[in-house]
């Protein structure tokens, strides 16, 4: 008989314990933590919340008080750092860190904005901050230090009506940004070096006449843009050739519901990340459309509508494609909903009342 140390008899049970602890996080995800940020626009303050993955449920973490009208907000490419735009006076970007372990935000400074953003967002390398200003008119881009910080104002270009979003494409050679005003999407070489925009050739994708083109996403691959329009609720699959920076119109989709009566006011898009499956908010319906997507093709079908908290402005789609949150307006809450991998339908809601005019939502996931 041999016999074993006792020392090292617990040494193995205790390596044993570990590589099942592992395995087992591996398996289920258990070592993620999902943080979401919610912009109160008339509180004038973010609420930080944690995502219980297993209950599908919201748990406040803290409250932070940004003083001004806080709306669109934006993370960096590493998630270390969340930036928000005041719209009002003085216009500016706040720049917090975020805390990987707490979700907790600790603010780093804040920048001059050019105007009322209704749009921010980072280029890839997460050097530089694009702007959209609705009432301004125009577009910018401000640089951001290493420290994570947003500093000064480094291009303006003015002239684009109601302009509304701004973002890179996948390659950071392109930067697209809408006009609510003039309906159409204007496309923009960018210079990651110098974060100067200098207009593409060709400049425009124009749309139809008062349909108001508002958010937009490209899908993972980047063979595909949907883009949403306001003023019509229509839903529009393009074509994107990343290597010329262009858009070719394939579909328009109706986000409306069967019977709807009233004026459309379109509001935001989310592809699920594996995406299979779209959803668009639509706020004198306050419904969430959802669609499928066909993966060879990117043309969509309808699934159906679901109704969520009054005045859907914003939401967002968790980096595993489980759950979708959204935010009301003039509900003053926030719903999750689980979302059917098989089906792409919306489950039951779980609300947790926020602040005043929730907007705007973002979801960083820890490893």
């Amino acid at each position: 008989m041999t016999i074993v140390p006792s020392s090292f008899r617990a040494l193995r049970l205790a390596l044993q314990l570990t590589a099942t602890a592992g395995l087992a996080a591996l398996a289920g995800g258990a070592c993620a933590a999902t943080w979401v940020y919610v912009s109160n626009a008339d509180s004038q303050e973010i609420s930080v919340l944690e995502l219980d993955r297993a209950q599908g449920a919201l748990k406040p973490v803290e409250t932070v008080n940004v003083g001004g009208t806080v709306m669109p907000m934006a993370v960096s490419p590493d998630k270390r750092f969340l930036y928000a735009a005041l719209r009002s006076q003085p216009f500016r970007a706040v720049s917090f860190a975020i805390d990987g372990a707490t979700g907790k935000l600790r603010k780093l400074g804040e920048a001059p904005l050019a105007d009322s953003m209704a749009n921010i967002d980072t280029d890839l390398t997460g050097r530089w901050l694009f702007a959209a200003s609705y009432p301004g008119h125009k577009i910018t881009v401000n640089g951001i230090d290493k420290e994570g910080k947003v500093g000064a104002i480094q291009q303006l270009i003015p002239g684009i009506a109601n302009a509304h979003a701004v973002h890179a494409d996948s390659a950071n050679r392109f930067v697209l940004a809408t006009s609510l005003g003039n309906d159409n999407v204007s496309s923009w070489r960018f210079d990651a070096a110098t974060g100067v925009l200098s207009p593409n050739d060709p400049a425009l994708t124009t749309g139809a006449a008062k349909s108001g083109p508002r958010h937009f996403v490209w899908d993972k691959a980047q063979r595909f843009a949907y883009l949403l329009n306001e003023l019509d609720a229509q839903l529009q699959v393009f074509a994107w050739d990343g290597a010329r920076g262009t858009l070719k119109l394939l579909q328009t989709r109706t986000t409306l519901p069967a019977g709807f009566a009233g004026k459309p006011w379109a509001a935001d898009l989310h592809l699920t990340p594996d995406g299979r499956y779209l959803y668009a908010s639509e706020r004198t319906s306050s419904t969430l459309s959802a669609f499928r997507v066909d993966a060879a093709t990117g043309l969509l079908e309808p699934i159906g509508q679901t109704p969520t908290e009054k005045t859907p402005r914003g939401f967002a789609i968790d980096a595993q494609g489980r759950y979708l949150i959204a935010a009301g307006q003039d509900s003053h809450s926030v719903s999750v909903y689980a979302i059917d991998g098989a089906t792409g339908a919306l489950g039951a809601p779980k609300r947790l009342p926020v602040g005043k005019n929730p907007n705007w939502i973002e979801i960083v996931e820890m490893p």
